[in-house]
């Protein structure tokens, strides 16, 4: 009995890092990495600075950003719109970055 929760943990760990670089993926595909990165502010800030400054009730409100871009939060230089970014794909985006704490 044991063995089986030691792989079924196993499996999830290996599931929840595949599902991590999946998104860190799509982060790549979408161009997001070419202006953040995840530990240093590029031209928009860090990742990891996003995932301390927001919690998972403003989801809805960074997936927006995402989409439609933003300005203003982060300092002079405006986020622009990604229109390439599906509401669902942003979501992910958005899960992806406020897990980088």
């Amino acid at each position: 009995m044991k063995a089986i929760h030691v792989c079924l943990l196993a499996a999830a760990g290996i599931l929840s890092a595949g599902v991590a670089q999946a998104d860190e993926a799509l982060a790549k595909s979408k161009n997001c990495l070419s202006c953040h990165a995840i530990d240093k502010k590029l031209v928009g800030p860090a990742y990891k600075d996003v995932a301390k400054k927001y919690t998972a009730k403003d989801e809805a409100m960074l997936a927006e950003k995402v989409i439609k871009g933003g300005k203003g939060v982060w300092g002079q230089v405006p986020m622009p719109p990604n229109a390439t970014v599906k509401p669902e794909e942003a979501t992910k985006l958005v899960k992806w970055i406020l897990s980088q704490k």
